[in-house]
């Protein structure tokens, strides 16, 4: 009788802990999702660093809702002036050296973490979210929470949230072996009620002319993956002529909602070899097979880029 009190008492802990623990992690996606709603919604500003392997960048980023249309700007704050301004919809580049252009998007993709934009709704089949705890950055409390595939198969992140604001304060990518690839880190930010006279200036600025971008050409492909890391799934397909080269390449985009990656096709060059490369989060993976070039482009670790690789069937006996 004492022996099954015990079992039935394991068997209860057991219940309670995995209760506990999807209701951690249903919290801690709630939170991210408040996360990226005070991101789009709020008026602030941040003055952040970008580490990565490449080096150290120093960076403020404002943004403000004005008429319900998001206004944002992204300033590089050493070294040449490099602008990126957001209008609504429309995305303006001002690089040094180059024509002002404008481009069509949500939100400025090179400022705050692609994270920050993610639909976390979307990612709960297939990410474990988990609390760690809380500490301080930049003199303010933060929720941290770790971000995990459930399958290992891509990168991590691990971010620390402003408890009152909501706002990211830091953001670290991670690989499978918990090494840190890039860290986004607020210095000092201010939220304020009304949108400040700069960001009202914004919405009646002349911003350059929307570039436009060529279509491709859409065909049904001879080839697909047969493997894909849980929750990708193909986002759009082209076929395209490369640069000064007079061959084709054939290309699908894949998203699982927070990395994404490419599978390129193309006939295979007399010299081109096997290769890995990774620099930071971006992993190029090629092979050959049958005079055909298997090209891997995305946000994987390099094992799953060469597993998505190998999966590559063809039809038709190319």
């Amino acid at each position: 009788m004492k022996q099954l009190w015990y079992a039935l008492s394991l068997m209860t802990s057991s219940l309670l802990f995995s209760s506990n623990a999807s209701a951690d992690t249903v919290s801690s996606g709630a939170l991210l999702q408040q996360m990226n709603q005070a991101s789009q919604s709020l008026n602030y500003e941040l003055a952040f660093i970008s580490i990565n392997k490449q080096g150290i960048e120093s960076l403020r980023y404002r943004h403000a809702r004005l008429d319900n249309r998001p206004l944002a700007q992204l300033l590089q704050m050493d070294g040449p002036r490099r602008e990126v301004v957001q209008r609504g919809s429309e995305i303006s580049y001002f690089e040094p050296g180059l024509e002002p252009f404008t481009l069509t998007g949500d939100y400025i993709v090179d400022s705050l973490p692609s994270i920050v934009y993610t639909d976390f709704k979307r990612l709960t089949p297939y990410y474990d979210f988990i609390s760690v705890g809380r500490t301080r950055i930049a003199d303010r409390l933060c929720e941290v929470i770790r971000v995990v595939a459930r399958d290992g198969t891509r990168y991590s992140y691990m971010v620390w949230m402003d408890s009152e604001t909501k706002l990211p304060l830091r953001v670290d990518l991670l690989d499978r072996d918990g090494e840190t690839l890039e860290q986004f880190r607020v210095i000092s930010f201010n939220v304020s009620k009304e949108a400040n006279g700069m960001m009202q200036s914004l919405a009646k600025a002349n911003l350059p002319p929307l570039l436009s971008v060529p279509g491709a050409e859409k065909i049904n492909f001879t080839w697909a993956p047969t493997w894909l890391p849980q929750g990708f799934s193909e986002v759009s397909s082209s076929r395209r002529p490369l640069p000064t080269v007079d061959v084709p390449i054939e290309s699908r985009l894949y998203s699982d909602g927070l990395f994404s990656f490419s599978v390129n096709i193309s006939r295979a060059a007399s010299n081109s070899t096997d290769q890995i490369l990774r620099t930071g989060r971006r992993t190029v993976s090629s092979e050959i097979r049958d005079k055909t070039e298997i090209t891997i482009v995305g946000e994987l670790p390099p094992q799953t880029a060469k597993r998505i690789a190998d999966s590559i069937k063809f039809r038709n006996g190319q």
